[in-house]
């Protein structure tokens, strides 16, 4: 594992496989995680956030995934757990559940729809690290949460030991860039076509949705400018933005068009729980045609 981060560099949003019934797919998310890691290249799998359905799977069904994968792909990757919510008291429990079951790591969003100040925002993450022992990942996605991360609360939280990492949906360089060059938080960019600009600013890589559909594409990006082919990793990085469009920007949840991808070229995902709805026939046909498209053109770094 080349690992630029506390969880390495290439990491992916994995979404919860479901049965054709709806029920929870656990030997799926096992073959499914495996694959990832030993076909894609994944150093790592986050799982139970937005791309993993969270807001529709029981507690129990997040604590039995993050078991199940965790025992699926073993030393070979890094498995994080998603506990955020809208509620302290719950994201604790979330938090503490999942150690047991098994993570390497956390991922707690921003208390959302509340709109916390920044003292109450910080009071809920060091509340959660101190709940803990391992190390927790900071989702800054203030488009969803209706909340930011203020810089400054970012610089004082930096200080926990626990606190380690982030993943940046905020889509401001200048204060990711900010916070890089005066603390040892690992960004991690959680927006595709941020995955190239951030790494280049000292990001430790990403977490993709992506990912789940085409990760040697993703990681491909960050192997090229590693080698010092910085040519190499744009083209890369060009190469991927038909199908990063596609899922992540069509008008659909990446959870939708990500299952929908997935079903079509025969690996585990099911179907997505209500009050998402299944992407179209012609969803799925625009997704495949972007995806043989970027296989036919494999990106490999200039030597």
């Amino acid at each position: 594992m080349t690992a630029s981060g506390p969880f390495g560099r290439a990491l992916c949003a994995m979404i919860t496989p479901f049965t054709s019934a709806g029920a929870l797919d656990l030997d799926g998310a096992q073959a499914l995680a495996g694959h990832l890691v030993s076909e894609g290249g994944c150093e790592g799998l986050v799982l139970n956030g937005t791309t993993g359905e969270s807001p529709t799977t029981t507690d129990a069904e997040k604590s039995a995934l993050v078991r199940a994968v965790s025992e699926a792909v073993g030393d070979r990757a890094t498995v994080l757990a998603g506990v955020g919510s809208a509620d302290t008291r719950h994201t604790v429990e979330l938090a503490q559940a999942a150690e047991q079951a098994g993570a390497d790591g956390l991922l707690v969003v921003t208390p959302y729809y509340s709109r916390p100040p920044q003292d109450a925002v910080e009071a809920h993450f060091r509340r959660v690290a101190d709940a803990v022992g391992v190390p927790l990942m900071l989702y800054d996605i203030p488009g969803r949460t209706g909340t930011r991360i203020e810089v400054e609360t970012m610089l004082r939280l930096a200080g926990h030991p626990r606190i380690t990492a982030v993943k940046d949906c905020a889509y401001d360089l200048l204060g990711s860039a900010t916070v890089i060059s005066q603390t040892a938080l690992a960004y991690y960019s959680g927006s595709e076509e941020l995955n190239l600009p951030l790494y280049s600013l000292g990001g430790a890589g990403y977490v993709s949705t992506v990912a789940n559909s085409a990760p040697r594409a993703m990681r491909a990006v960050l192997d090229a400018y590693d080698a010092g082919d910085t040519a190499g990793a744009a083209r890369a990085h060009r190469a991927a933005l038909p199908l990063i469009t596609l899922t992540m920007a069509s008008g659909l949840p990446g959870t939708v068009t990500t299952k929908g991808l997935l079903g079509a070229l025969g690996l585990p995902a099911g179907p997505v729980r209500e009050p998402l709805r299944p992407a179209d026939r012609a969803t799925v046909d625009g997704l495949l045609k972007a995806y043989e498209d970027l296989n036919r053109r494999p990106v490999q770094p200039d030597m």
